[in-house]
């Protein structure tokens, strides 16, 4: 069984030797130093608010070291929502509800590829993308259809009502290794960093 690698990115001592201590009792989880970073591994980043500093590291770490990040946040403004897609961010979880095991399945879903973000934070992106799509657009401008096929732009929508992998499947009676497919290659062929980001995307491009 191959163990994914772990790093933690904290301020705050105490609460590092604490996320530490329940990361470690999971065997699929390796934790190793933050300066040891692998190619596939996961780094958990915590934060109170995202300043100019954190999304720095955020931007470092997704794209430089190759790793997922999970992002633990007590809050996000619509300006920082924006910066953490643009960042790459693979899961949110909001601090409050970061219990060990809710962090220990973030970890697990990141390493798989897959994001996931609290419903009211993917709605207040929508909202925000929507706004600067409309300020951007003069009247009478069409809103253009790039790239996107029927079942992508199907599994796109529902992925914007806020459904996971496998309540789409059902909903389309699709398989949900069709569905995980069908976003891989989109985001893939778009140059998308995950599935905020697929959505602000797809809501651009006038698909949703």
């Amino acid at each position: 069984m191959k163990r994914i690698s772990v790093t933690v990115h904290t301020s705050d001592p105490l609460t590092e030797t604490g996320i530490l201590s329940f990361l470690r009792d999971d065997p699929c989880l390796e934790v190793i130093g933050r300066e040891e970073t692998r190619a596939g591994g996961v780094a958990v980043v915590l934060t109170g608010r995202l300043h100019e500093l954190a999304a720095t590291k955020l931007r470092r770490l997704s794209r430089s070291t190759d790793q997922a990040v999970v992002l633990i946040a007590e809050r996000l403004r619509e300006p920082e929502m924006m910066a953490v897609v643009e960042c790459g961010v693979r899961v949110v979880v909001w601090r409050h509800q970061a219990t060990a095991p809710r962090l220990v399945e973030a970890i697990h879903t990141a390493a798989r590829g897959e994001s996931q973000i609290p419903p009211d934070l993917l709605g207040r992106v929508l909202a925000q993308t929507s706004r600067l799509y409309r300020h951007t657009m003069s009247d009478g401008d069409q809103p253009p259809t790039l790239g996107l096929t029927p079942r992508e732009v199907d599994v796109i929508k529902l992925v914007a009502e806020g459904l996971g992998t496998r309540e789409i499947a059902d909903r389309l009676a699709y398989s949900e290794r069709t569905v995980k497919n069908v976003l891989h290659a989109m985001m893939t062929r778009m140059h998308l960093r995950n599935r905020a980001h697929a959505v602000a995307y797809a809501l651009r491009e006038g698909h949703i």
